[in-house]
This record gives structure tokens, sequence and C-alpha cells, in this order.
């Protein structure tokens, strides 16, 4: 059973886990550690209530696409997460 998330988002920020960086090219060559990219996509695990007359409209688990530099990079129960506003999330795939 999922555990219930600890931190809940205010207004229109919302919590993404990134997806894992690529580990191969299409061609089958690995990429080293210094030249990965970091990931644009991502799942939503929390999102707020939105703003007064703006509800937020990504929800739990929807898969989404972001900026290359949104969010602010945080820690919670030993996860890696971004914490962003609505408006850096570009599409929900």
């Amino acid at each position: 059973m999922a555990k219930k998330q600890s931190v809940t988002p205010l207004h229109d920020r919302v919590i993404v886990k990134p997806a894992a960086a690529e580990e191969k090219t299409a061609g089958g060559i690995i990429i080293p550690d210094t030249a990965k990219e970091k990931p644009q996509r991502g799942t939503v695990v929390a999102a707020g209530p939105g703003k007064k007359d703006e509800p937020v409209t990504v929800k739990t688990g929807d898969a989404v696409l972001y900026g290359k530099y949104a969010g602010t990079e945080i820690q919670i129960d030993g996860q890696d997460l971004l914490i962003m506003r609505e408006s850096d999330i570009l599409a929900i795939v």
C-alpha cells in the first residue's frame, strides 16, 4: 500500500518525482555519469489546491514534462523530489 505523503504543497505548487536518467543511447552506447542530462519528465506525487480562481489541473499520478531548470530540488523521506509551480509544467503525457 502506498505511503501517504508527509508534505502538502500550498497554492499552485506541485511535487514531482523525476524519472531516472537515461543509462544508454538508442544505439546502445553507455552514458557516463558526468554526461547524463537532468531528466525533464516525472510523475506528480502531490499537488496543492490552486489559487483562488485557478484550480490546479494536474493530479497525483500524472506523468508530466517540465522545463530543464524548473523547480527546487528537495529530499523527503529519502526520495529526491522537485517542488515547482504548476506553470513550470509544460505538458501532461
